[in-house]
This record gives C-alpha cells, sequence and structure tokens, in this order.
C-alpha cells in the first residue's frame, strides 16, 4: 500500500508516533500540530488515509482493514504511539482492539457508537443509500462555510479546503457508508477497547467533536487503561499535550 506521509522530527528519536486524520482530511492536516516546540524530539509520521482526499482506496474500505494497513505502517516505520482523530481515532480503536498494535493510543474526538455522531453526519449517511454520491457531493461544497471558524490564517484555511476537495463524492459514499456500519459492529465497543489492555487517551474538546454515550464514559473511566479527558474550547490542535505525555 503506498501512503501519503508527512512527517517531522529526528530519525533518531526515542519515540515514533503515527497520526492518522480525520475522515476525507489529509496528512498534512496535523501541521500545526506537529509544528509544536513540545514535540520537537518526538518522530511523527501522519498518514492519510487511503482513499481519502484523493488518494487511491484499498479493495477493501472497511475500517478493520484500514486498521489491518495501518498497523503494517506502524511497525514498518517503528511506531511506538498511536494518535487518531474522529475517523482516524476510530482506526485506531480497531488496531488496539483487534491486536495489531500494542502501543499507547490517543483516540481524539473519536465516536465509539452511531450514538455518539452528529445527526447531521447520521442523515448524510441515510441519504446516501437514497440518493447516492450527491449528499457527498454537497457536503463538499460546504467546505468553505466549515472553515470559516478554524482559527487559521486564510492560506492555511485554503490548503486545507484544497484536500478536502480531492475527495470524490462517489468514494465518499462509500467511505462514510462503511464507517457508520462500523460504529454498529460492536454492542459495547468501550468494553472492547478496555479488554485490550493497552494504555488508552480518550480526549475530547468541550464542544465540536462528537462525544460519548454515559454507558462508553462510565465504562472507560472505571477501565485501568484508559484515562478520559475533556480539553476545554473545540480545537483538536491541542493534542500535542496528549501526545507529548505519552511519548
Amino acid at each position: 500500500m503506498d501512503w501519503d506521509l508527512y512527517e517531522t522530527g529526528p530519525e533518531e528519536a526515542n519515540h515514533t508516533v503515527l497520526l492518522l486524520p480525520g475522515g476525507l482530511t489529509a496528512a498534512r492536516s496535523y501541521a500545526e500540530v506537529m509544528a509544536q516546540p513540545a514535540l520537537k524530539d518526538i518522530r511523527l509520521i501522519a498518514a492519510t488515509l487511503p482513499g481519502h482526499c484523493g488518494t487511491p482506496p484499498p479493495g477493501d474500505i472497511t475500517i478493520e482493514n484500514y486498521a489491518r494497513l495501518a498497523g503494517e505502517l506502524a511497525k514498518d516505520r517503528g511506531c511506538d504511539v498511536v494518535a487518531g482523530f474522529s475517523m482516524g481515532a476510530t482506526v485506531a480503536l480497531e488496531m488496539v482492539a483487534s491486536g495489531v498494535f500494542a502501543g499507547p493510543t490517543v483516540l481524539l474526538g473519536i465516536s465509539m457508537s452511531g450514538k455518539d455522531e452528529a445527526a447531521f453526519f447520521r442523515a448524510i449517511v441515510r441519504l446516501g443509500s437514497v440518493l447516492g454520491a450527491l449528499p457527498s457531493a454537497a457536503l463538499l461544497s460546504m467546505t468553505g462555510m466549515m472553515l470559516k471558524s478554524v482559527p487559521l490564517p486564510p492560506e492555511r484555511r485554503a490548503e486545507l479546503a484544497a484536500d478536502f476537495h480531492r475527495n470524490k463524492p462517489q468514494v465518499m459514499r462509500h467511505l462514510l457508508h462503511e464507517y457508520a456500519r462500523y460504529l454498529g459492529r460492536h454492542a459495547k465497543p468501550a468494553t472492547r477497547l478496555c479488554n485490550a489492555g493497552k494504555p488508552t487517551w480518550v480526549v475530547h474538546a468541550e464542544k465540536g467533536d462528537g462525544g460519548m454515550t454515559d454507558d462508553e464514559r462510565r465504562t472507560l473511566k472505571a477501565c485501568p487503561h484508559a484515562t478520559v479527558i475533556t480539553i476545554p474550547g473545540t480545537s483538536y490542535r491541542r493534542i500535542q499535550l496528549v501526545v507529548a505525555t505519552v511519548s
């Protein structure tokens, strides 16, 4: 599998972190995180999920296969920490739960079940079953509006928008459908994660990046291997504080 990678940090670093971005976003969406001084001594490898942002999709686009592919990448590049945001966090969860990765894991803005996802997302997936790629195309057309609130310079927002627009609506439809199917695959995803027995940090902003059901939160707070963190505001870029801690 050919991966679209964005890398920083010394090759001889003591720790190497694999960063998996959210769905339909590229590896360089982590650029601000990777530029943080707190991470200058850590090797960081961000990887666009295949099929996202116009990259060739694998033949099997299930989350389980993405986890297998990402596990192979982590092994090949010597990654001892995995951090993922949103859909990337879901892939990271499956990596740990299925046993293809055994190191510390940061799950940022993750949805573990369908109930955790926004109603807007569920509507896009549901309409895609009826209208084909049209809802995904409509989502692409809203990129500018969605990025207006992102606290970045205009040229950086334009770069992120260009990456997002590389997604193909027909591919998007299938990717989002498979992701939604995975969210209904396991009755007790938080218990499954805890049973993996690996150090895990589950991080959510106060608003704007999904959530957890009360049962999921209780399970993870009671789990001896998991730490649940709520950070102020809406920005996921504070991931650098968590990655630096676990590394």
